[in-house]
């Protein structure tokens, strides 16, 4: 499949992304949300919740919910997605995503969500890979699981079906074997200006959440398949 192609490629999907939390969309798929921007497709971000928390970090020990709100919406206006929306913005549920019943969950992301696969029909849906992170593990399951065949007269179909890679959480028991990359050596620049409006949650380097720790694994991505820069992701699904 030639450049030519792959753009066009982009341009006639529809990509539905779910993040657990802010900052999950940049880290992981940033530079492919521009890149399919650019080639005239559509965008929307389900991002899974927000709230008060306390950090390990030294300069943002305390980062309220509102903060985080307010910081993705200026990411995403970077990234020009076409819609967006949080699930869940109280303290009580935020990093608790697995206390929330997987059925609510999957309604959520299937009928009920504002961006929901059936109100937005997706062509392609990125989830977050499973990890040690509680969120990540809770709507990874329950995408996938509304991501399920069914019949095309009474179901929306994902064609492409992925799971992202999420450097910020460095050390992962669950296996990340990527079979899917996408070059964004054209957009490296504007996935890094996106997480660099996550000021809460960048850390200086050498930390693995450092923008030159992104920086360096979409260069090493890009390494694995000879191009400048790349996202790499589980494929789950490809019906074509």
């Amino acid at each position: 499949m030639g450049r030519d192609d792959v753009d066009g490629f982009w341009a006639d999907q529809r990509v539905l992304v779910i993040a657990p939390h802010p900052d999950d969309e940049a880290y992981g798929c940033g530079g492919t949300i521009a890149k399919v921007k650019a080639s005239g497709g559509e965008v929307f971000v389900i991002v899974g919740s927000v709230g008060d928390l306390r950090h390990y970090s030294s300069e943002h020990p305390i980062v309220r919910g509102a903060e985080r709100a307010e910081e993705l919406c200026r990411a995403l206006e970077v990234l020009g997605v076409d819609g967006y929306e949080i699930l869940f913005e109280d303290t009580h549920r935020h990093m608790r995503l697995d206390a929330v019943a997987r059925r609510d969950l999957v309604t959520l992301l299937e009928r009920e969500a504002r961006y929901s696969i059936d109100r937005v029909r997706p062509t392609v849906v990125i989830l977050p890979h499973p990890s040690y992170n509680q969120d990540h593990e809770a709507l990874f399951k329950a995408g996938f699981a509304a991501c399920r065949p069914h019949l095309p007269q009474d179901k929306p179909l994902p064609q492409l079906v992925l799971s992202c890679d999420a450097p910020q959480l460095c050390w992962n028991p669950a296996p990340f074997h990527p079979n899917f990359y996408v070059d964004i050596s054209e957009f490296l620049e504007v996935k890094l200006r996106a997480l660099s409006c996550h000021v809460s949650q960048l850390r200086p380097p050498p930390h693995h959440g450092s923008l030159e720790n992104a920086e360096r694994l979409a260069r090493l991505r890009g390494a694995e398949i000879s191009v400048e820069a790349a996202e790499a992701f589980v494929c789950h699904r490809m019906a074509v």
